[in-house]
């Protein structure tokens, strides 16, 4: 992962409802210097074959309270 990118934030913890389109937006908003840092309430597992198929690559991680932060970029 880069270390000289600007990091924007999606809690999807505060979507109501499935929060794809919400994470598909964002990605798509995401300039190729900028990283998304997804926080969810469970490990987003089928987002990872996604995020592959459309050219990012993320770093997952479990913190306390079993939420999960996935920082996303573009390959």
């Amino acid at each position: 992962m880069a270390t000289e990118s600007t990091e924007r934030t999606l809690d999807v913890r505060e979507i109501d409802g499935p929060p794809f389109d919400d994470i598909m937006a964002a990605l798509a908003d995401l300039e190729p210097d900028q990283r998304l840092r997804l926080i969810a309430p469970f490990e987003p597992e089928p987002l990872y074959e996604v995020l592959d198929d459309r050219g990012f690559v993320h770093e997952s991680e479990e913190r306390d309270g079993g939420v999960w932060h996935v920082l996303i970029e573009h390959a």
